[in-house]
């Protein structure tokens, strides 16, 4: 017996020094993602008949509706584009990608973003804070697949959801004079999200989170995102690393770039018409 004692007082100091198990990394899971956007073809539409307005739709498919794939742990998830081919003409949409959303990493321990952007060939690293987003929790629930989720909403500045982004009708609209409280008002967007605690973690598709649980559905403007799949703890483990290639850059700061470049394309094609 007291051999044992002895035993027992000789190995226990090793017991600390044994590394600790992370269960950050022991816990993982992948989400697949269905996105689909709506596209209001305005005046210029209307002039199209019923088969051409089908026609433009098609080639359209690429940028309305894409697959995405979160991975995700208790703190970090990479949030990736499925790259496809164009239904028409067997190509990438390389124009589109120039004002897509690039692969976007989030640490919600540190609330820190880093996303990697490209526009026209040049590499873009964007390090910012995540979205601060006010959700205002609901009692509705409802089923997707075998998950029972909770209803939230926030409303979120349109400039926080499209940096990555341009538009023409954005610039002229930043430049018209008028109330600014209206504006304001004008430029939130509506955000209906659908979580479910029984996956504990704060991600979500895209820049959201902040939920107690993942984010299976969330529908802003004219775009769905619906989780079409879920993989808990897979056996074989991905990556989760941060994009390291760019010039690094904020949101804003990217924002700024786009709307330069963009001036001077369109200085550029006017001067070469004129001449």
């Amino acid at each position: 017996m007291k051999a044992y004692i002895y035993l027992f007082s000789l190995l226990t100091p090793l017991l600390f020094l044994l590394p600790k198990p992370d269960t950050n990394n022991d816990f993982q899971g992948k989400a697949i993602y269905v996105s689909k956007s709506t596209m209001d073809l305005g005046n210029w539409g209307a002039r199209l008949s019923e088969a051409q307005k089908k026609q433009v739709m098609a080639r359209l498919k690429n940028r309305l509706e894409k697959t995405y794939v979160l991975t995700f742990n208790k703190e970090e998830s990479l949030f990736e584009e499925e790259e496809k081919l164009d239904a028409i003409s067997g190509a990438t949409d390389s124009w589109g990608s120039n004002f897509s959303a690039g692969d976007s990493y989030k640490n919600v321990k540190d609330r820190q973003l880093i996303q990697q952007q490209e526009f026209y060939g040049k590499q873009f690293l964007v390090k910012d804070d995540l979205m601060d987003i006010k959700w205002v929790m609901g009692e509705q629930t409802k089923q997707i697949g075998k998950y029972t989720c909770f209803k939230a909403m926030a409303m979120i500045p349109n400039e926080d959801l499209t940096w990555f982004s341009f538009s023409w009708d954005n610039l002229r609209n930043n430049s018209d004079t008028g109330d600014g409280e209206e504006q304001a008002e004008d430029n939130l967007v509506q955000v209906e999200a659908w979580y479910s605690p029984q996956i504990p973690v704060s991600h979500g598709p895209s820049e959201y989170w902040g939920l107690p649980g993942l984010i299976l559905e969330v529908s802003a403007g004219n775009t769905t995102m619906l989780c079409s799949k879920i993989i808990m703890n897979p056996e074989s483990k991905d990556d989760i690393e941060a994009p390291d290639k760019g010039k690094e850059i904020t949101k804003s700061a990217y924002q700024e770039t786009l709307v330069e470049k963009m001036k001077e394309f369109r200085a550029n094609r006017m001067g070469r018409s004129r001449g």
